[in-house]
């Protein structure tokens, strides 16, 4: 690394369930889940460095920033993103599209300024039904949605890729040239049911950056996934770099669950408990009810859905681009790591990014004990012992009991 570049670690996906005012925007996330309180999250207890905050077009959340700019709780940087404290804001949205013929996708548009926003929100309005709202249908072509991203300078990412439902590769197409123009993609999404190595069966995803990102749906799961990025400062700009790769920027690493512990891991009944074998798709009834709880509707798992449209089998998947990733488990995840625990060590190490990365295991072992440290460690390099998710279940942990 440059000796003027440093690491910042970054989360890209996180929803507004709120505004400050109590109108919502995600209505699937918590309240609790305002601009505000996601950045006092990020920088407070997380320690992330660049956090990507989703459904910025909601007028009301336009508002709130405009507020808390005007109040000096917050700075506008010139390079792009909004700062507070150590932690640099990049303003998205989260948008639904539907290709003719096709289903339906997730993708995320990040604007380089807040004006930039502020007029993105405003052509969006015309052709969305409610702009004050998370992850709304737009009624254009999705490649003319890429181009207005394009002309304001932005950045266009299509969302957990292969999640079952609401995904380019889930639910909408096989090959995601038939939907998308290749050239205005400036990265992916990989999603927590999938990582690195499933990825690359699928060739067409050889030439764009991989991002983990923790689709936070509550101030706890922040940070489930994130990237590290090498990088001079965290700001827009900066980022552009990253995923372009010029002047030494780079993805030095992505920190991501292990796709068993996603709750779209493998194929199961509606119920996610009959594990099921072959290609089936979500939504499809079964012909035989599961065993367990009588359920005939399939729901698809990433793992399954990958196999079924890839074009490199398992030992040639090899990415060009061979970005280290790290099967990270969140502390949270960890058995005996609760609340008090994660408050002493919050209290000793700072945030939750010098737990994870910073702290010795000695300095563990003096805080919270041998076995927890040792789960710590497990977790950093990947060698905890998991049950798959599926079905809308997430994995987890295996501990004595399981």
């Amino acid at each position: 690394m440059s000796p003027n570049l440093n690491t910042y670690y970054a989360d890209l996906h996180v929803h507004i369930g709120a505004t400050s005012e109590g109108r919502p925007v995600k209505i699937s996330a918590s309240r609790n889940l305002t601009f505000e309180a996601i950045a006092r999250e990020a920088a407070d207890r997380k320690g992330i460095d660049l956090i990507g905050i989703i459904d910025a077009q909601s007028p009301g959340v336009l508002a709130d920033i405009d507020r808390l700019i005007a109040q000096g709780e917050m700075e506008e940087l010139p390079q792009g993103g909004i700062r507070y404290k150590n932690t640099t804001i990049l303003l998205g949205s989260e948008i639904e599209i539907k290709p003719s013929g096709k289903g339906t996708a997730h993708v995320l548009c990040y604007m380089p300024s807040l004006e930039a926003m502020k007029r993105f929100s405003q052509w969006m309005s015309a052709h969305m039904r409610n702009i004050h709202l998370s992850t709304q249908r737009i009624y254009v072509e999705a490649e003319q949605l890429q181009q207005e991203v394009a002309a304001y300078g932005g950045v266009f990412v299509p969302a957990h890729i292969f999640t079952p439902h609401k995904s380019i590769y889930g639910s909408c197409t096989d090959r995601m040239e038939e939907v998308l123009d290749m050239q205005l993609i400036d990265a992916v999404e990989v999603g927590l049911s999938a990582d690195r190595d499933m990825a690359a069966r699928i060739s067409e995803l050889d030439s764009f950056p991989l991002l983990t990102n923790s689709d936070a749906h509550s101030l706890s799961k922040i940070g489930r996934e994130y990237n590290a990025f090498a990088m001079a400062e965290p700001n827009f700009a900066e980022w552009c770099k990253v995923l372009r790769k010029q002047e030494g920027r780079s993805i030095v690493s992505n920190y991501g669950l292990n796709p068993r512990l996603g709750k779209y891991h493998r194929t199961t009944c509606g119920n996610g408990h009959f594990l099921l074998e072959g290609n089936h798709s979500s939504g499809e009834h079964l012909s035989h009810p599961c065993p367990t709880c009588g359920s005939k509707v399939v729901v698809g798992g990433v793992y399954d859905r990958i196999a079924s449209i890839a074009d490199r089998g398992v030992e040639a998947a090899v990415r060009p681009d061979q970005t280290p990733y790290v099967h990270q488990v969140p502390l949270e995840y960890l058995p005996g790591v609760g609340p008090s625990t994660m408050r002493k060590m919050l209290q000793q190490f700072g945030t939750e990014m010098n737990i994870l990365h910073r702290a010795s295991m000695d300095d563990l072992r003096a805080v919270v004990g041998d076995k927890i440290a040792s789960l710590i460690h497990a977790a950093r390099t990947g060698t905890l012992e998991l049950r798959s998710g599926g079905g809308g279940t997430y994995g987890g942990v295996m501990n004595k009991q399981d």
